[in-house]
């Protein structure tokens, strides 16, 4: 009797944790792969792991990394909140960290005050926001988070300070000259040519000593005028000029060495002007023809060129303003003696940089110990000094006030924010900034 035939039917039971319905890869490896594109992304990825034994292309890689799902976060108490570039100076986005465990929690695609506000506002549980002075984040705090106390970022109000102090030492650049001592350059040896020579000649001398030695020679040779103006190829009102000089003085006609220039009445207009740092000589000349100078721009120039390459005394270089900003916010224990030295006569010799390092030194204890509460006397003694840049400082701070004086009395401040900022930087050229908005999220919050 034939038995009849059974139709053959293959079936897989799935295995949780190891095993997935439809899937070519169990979930160890699965985890591995988007371990290693978390890592290093998608083309990177694919070649780790080929290394591995494992042979996946890149876009495999990116969507096992899309799937992954979003980190889950308890609602965070206080944030941070800081822009980074997905474009420099074109595309911005905003990043979140939750500043009591340090990790990021959410990216947003812009740096919008309406989208920060629509963040927080589905998270009433912020009580603290951690911001630079930027206007959209303060704007979108307030409206989001209106209970939240926001604070100033002490880094950004110091770097904010160190550049209005720099601004402030550069519009006092004249007083630096004080700390300047000019070094004596010692007196050039004369040449020896010079030495032996002994020749009346001001300039070109050794040229009109070799033509007169050799046009003496001649003569005492016995050799006519006419042969000598033959060998040494001159006039022969020349060759008759030498040989009836008793004197290299008297071939000087003395009127070129002692006639008067039409340029000699200008000259110390000219120095004037020279020692005022103008040099250009075509502009002088421009400015001294009104003047009633008749002579032609070649003498202006002959006489500045020679001004230009006269040997000049060796002058030590003042500091620059941003070397002696850095003296002035830095501690008075880790600078040099001569530093000090140099600080204090500084100090001495420019009211104005004096109340600079003043204020810079008061506004540091406030924000090393904590006494945001000194801050509006602080403003209030700036604006009494003639100090502008520091003006403008203190105006930035008016307006947000409250954040500042938060900022320089609470503990919290956005170090995490900004380092998780270079962070995104680093992932951004490892994709060379190719990618879209969900692969940098996935890998900034998931890494």
């Amino acid at each position: 009797m034939r038995e009849p035939r059974l139709r053959s039917r293959s079936f897989v039971e799935q295995i949780p944790g190891l095993t997935r319905r439809h899937d070519q890869r169990t979930e160890r490896l699965r985890s591995i792969l988007a371990a290693v594109g978390l890592a290093f992304a998608g083309r990177a990825g694919s070649r780790i792991a080929r290394a591995l034994g494992v042979s996946v292309s890149r876009s495999t890689v990116l969507r096992l990394v899309a799937a992954l799902p979003d980190p889950k976060v308890a609602a965070p108490r206080v944030v941070g909140v800081n822009e980074y570039a997905t474009r420099k100076g074109r595309h911005y986005g905003t990043v979140l960290v939750d500043i009591e465990i340090r990790r990021p929690i959410d990216l947003l695609p812009d740096r919008e005050a309406s989208s920060l506000a629509a963040w927080l506002a589905e998270r009433p549980g912020i009580e603290v926001i951690c911001r630079d002075q930027a206007p959209f984040f303060a704007e979108g705090a307030a409206a989001g988070t209106p209970q939240a106390v926001q604070i100033a970022d002490r880094w950004h109000l110091w770097h904010n300070l160190s550049k209005a102090a720099e601004r402030a030492v550069a519009q006092h650049r004249n007083c630096l000259r004080a700390l300047v001592r000019a070094a004596h350059e010692p007196e050039p040896e004369p040449a020896p040519e010079e030495e032996l020579s002994g020749s009346p000649w001001p300039t070109g001398h050794r040229f009109a000593d070799r033509t007169t030695a050799r046009h003496a020679a001649l003569l005492e040779a016995g050799h006519s005028r006419r042969l000598i103006q033959r060998q040494l190829g001159m006039n022969w009102r020349t060759v008759k000029q030498l040989a009836d000089a008793a004197a290299p003085e008297e071939l000087f006609t003395g009127q070129w060495q002692n006639r008067p220039s039409v340029l000699d009445d200008y000259k110390p207009y000219l120095d004037d002007r020279w020692n005022e740092g103008f040099t250009n000589a075509w502009k002088l000349w421009e400015e001294i023809v009104p003047l009633g100078y008749k002579g032609s721009y070649q003498r202006v120039r002959a006489y500045l060129h020679k001004k230009r390459t006269a040997p000049r005394p060796v002058i030590a270089r003042p500091p620059s303003p941003r070397t002696v900003s850095g003296w002035i916010l830095s501690r008075p224990e880790p600078l040099t003696e001569p530093e000090q030295i140099q600080l204090k006569t500084l100090r001495t010799h420019c009211p104005e940089l004096d109340a600079l390092t003043r204020h810079v030194r008061s506004f540091a204890i406030m924000l090393t110990l904590r006494q945001g509460e000194h801050l509006p006397a602080w403003l209030d003694a700036v604006r009494q000094d003639d100090l502008p840049s520091l003006h403008t400082l203190a105006a930035g701070i008016d307006r947000d006030l409250d954040a500042v004086t938060a900022g320089l009395t609470l503990p919290w401040s956005s170090g995490a924010v900004e380092g998780h900022v270079n962070r995104i930087k680093m992932l951004r050229r490892q994709m060379f900034g190719r990618a879209s908005f969900s692969l940098p999220r996935k890998r900034v919050l998931l890494a």
